[in-house]
């Protein structure tokens, strides 16, 4: 009878509660984590808030100048329906044109590796393309593609092709030495070396390089706005701050920014998950 009970405990699943424990200790570990490191810049964007608020009190500075927090925060409250309406156009235009810039990057990148005479051929363009003012070429593209998203995508990808061909580029031709060395000991075919040595020695060069270019994206989508004024978070700032709704282009700016900070997170959180 006393064997039965036993075997009876022993089946609720009570082996299973270290476990448990160890599951929750490392979501406590992950929680702390997180706000320690949220901590400090919370307490800054605390700081700087109360700064403002007490400057615009303390000089009473007429709203249409400079709102106050309360002020951004009440206009916030009221647009956000079309803020985040512009957000999603904001943030189709970035995600398009930064992956059609990373796949032509990293394919520039990739051929210039391989080819000396692709890399004296193609690089004084992807220069070139860089040194261009955005908001000069992106009339041109307007001109010839339309103004909607793929053309405004567009725009985007001209201004992050540039960081990703140079950082995949610098990472591929800095692979350490010994690598290769070893790779040449066992006879290893030149795509094996490429893509089992190369690649991923590149890495960290190339994720610098996405991160760089995130930020360029939400940049480009919002010059491209500027320029069409059709839609999207670039023509809300355009359109607010035209009509004098400053708390209102405050708002939009806001937004822009989480959409920017968002962005940058994925590269960071790609390149945790994939090498760390």
């Amino acid at each position: 009878m006393i064997d039965e009970r036993a075997e009876r405990r022993d089946g609720c699943g009570l082996e299973g509660v270290p476990e448990g424990r160890d599951g929750l200790e490392r979501s406590r570990s992950i929680a702390r984590g997180v706000a320690v490191r949220l901590l400090p810049p919370s307490i800054v964007l605390a700081a700087l808030l109360a700064a403002w608020h007490g400057f615009v009190l303390a000089r009473d500075v007429p709203t249409i100048v400079l709102p106050s927090p309360a002020a951004v925060g009440a206009a916030l409250a009221e647009t956000y329906p079309t803020l985040l309406a512009d957000a999603a156009v904001t943030a189709a235009t970035a995600g398009i044109g930064l992956v059609a810039g990373a796949v032509v990057g990293a394919g520039l990148a990739f051929a210039m590796v391989r080819s000396r005479t692709a890399a004296e051929t193609v690089l004084p363009y992807v220069v070139a393309l860089r040194i261009a003012p955005v908001i000069a070429i992106a009339p041109l593209l307007f001109l010839w593609f339309g103004r909607g998203i793929p053309a405004r995508s567009l725009v985007v990808a001209t201004l992050t092709v540039f960081p990703i061909t140079i950082a995949t580029l610098d990472g591929l031709r800095g692979t350490p030495e010994p690598y290769l060395e070893l790779a040449r000991t066992v006879d290893a075919s030149p795509t094996a070396v490429f893509v089992r040595i190369r690649v991923p020695a590149a890495a960290p060069s190339v994720f610098a390089g996405l991160k760089i270019a995130a930020t360029l994206s939400v940049v480009g989508a919002v010059v491209a706005e500027f320029v069409a004024l059709t839609a999207g978070l670039g023509y809300r700032v355009f359109e607010t701050a035209a009509y004098l709704r400053t708390a209102e282009t405050y708002a939009a700016l806001v937004v822009l920014s989480l959409v920017g900070i968002a962005f940058y997170l994925v590269p960071v959180a790609l390149e945790r998950l994939l090498w760390q």
